[in-house]
């Protein structure tokens, strides 16, 4: 794995120079990139710096009992104003549509894990054999000797216990394993965050858990599980499009198939496929992704396209 030797030491250096940082969370935030600006936030602070974090969309419902801190839309904050912005995790979902409104004289840092991302930036820290960004943002720390608090372990702990399914997927590396028993060792609680993230599910969505489970169809020929969920079963499950996250990769445990597809309606027409599969199905579901235009890992990866689910005898088409 790549040591970044170079970029951390320029990150730093940005940093030292910087008196007001952007930290960039992508659309429909999960646990990598809110761990992930969350605990650089905390460390910016120490280092006595004015950090904010922009989103357009709020703080994941799931993360409210583990911080106090909220996230702010593009539009409310003078993107001018900023020495530094950084992007943490899938950059390319709202971090490249910021970028041209920072002036010339603002550094720009990108940290991500996923693999074919083509916007460039003054940093690049890309590695798609990490796990996380969160895993990126522990080792850019430990180069700096940062001092680790119990919150900016929790944070960090948060995105790849997210991102790893709870130390369950392949990306989970001896490495994983050896910054997750430190972050520990500072104070950040599994079973705590399990609960809040995992465990701890509103009736809301267990209901369309239920209802994407019931829909699920197996094609014995390609080992495909899929399902879908409309706009009329969110609403009527009185759920959110945060509950549809993990609906893929427990599709992906059924016995005898090989990968997982959740298809989503969203708002304006707009429908998100989901693909997860494990190292031993030998299933590289970022080529399908690629297929309709999306990418990702080849184990997790995902897309979108327009139009509108509609149920046939033969199953689901989009039109």
């Amino acid at each position: 794995m790549k040591k970044f030797t170079t970029e951390f030491n320029t990150l730093s250096y940005i940093i030292s120079k910087s008196e007001k940082i952007l930290l960039f969370a992508h659309s429909g935030p999960d646990g990598d990139t809110s761990g992930s600006v969350l605990a650089f936030k905390e460390y910016l602070e120490m280092l006595g710096k004015h950090a904010d974090i922009s989103c357009v969309d709020p703080l994941p419902l799931f993360l409210e009992t583990l911080t106090q801190q909220t996230f702010t839309v593009p539009e409310h904050l003078d993107l001018k104003s900023y020495d530094a912005a950084i992007g943490c995790d899938s950059v390319e979902r709202g971090f490249q549509n910021i970028l041209p409104s920072l002036p010339e004289k603002t550094a720009t840092i990108i940290i991500d894990h996923h693999p074919d991302i083509t916007i460039t930036a003054d940093v690049v820290i890309i590695d798609s054999r990490r796990s996380s960004a969160c895993e990126l943002v522990y080792e850019y720390l430990s180069s700096q000797s940062a001092h680790i608090s119990k919150s900016i372990a929790t944070y960090l702990m948060i995105g790849i216990l997210s991102d790893t399914g709870n130390f369950q997927h392949a990306n989970t590396s001896s490495r994983v394993m050896e910054i997750s028993s430190d972050l520990m060792k500072k104070g950040a609680s599994v079973s705590k965050i399990i609960e809040a993230t995992f465990a701890n599910k509103k009736l809301s969505t267990l209901k369309l858990w239920g209802r994407a489970f019931e829909k699920a169809k197996i094609n014995p020929t390609n080992g495909l599980i899929t399902t879908v969920l409309t706009k009329e079963d969110i609403e009527q499950c009185s759920a959110s499009t945060e509950d549809i996250g993990q609906v893929a990769s427990i599709l992906n445990t059924v016995p005898g198939t090989k990968f997982s597809l959740v298809l989503s309606e969203r708002d304006h027409d707009l429908i998100k496929g989901s693909l997860r599969s494990e190292e031993y199905k030998g299933v590289d579901v970022s080529e399908i992704a690629h297929l309709f235009g999306g990418g990702g890992h080849k184990l997790a990866s995902g897309f979108e396209i327009h139009g509108k689910i509609i149920e046939t005898q033969t199953g689901w088409e989009i039109v």
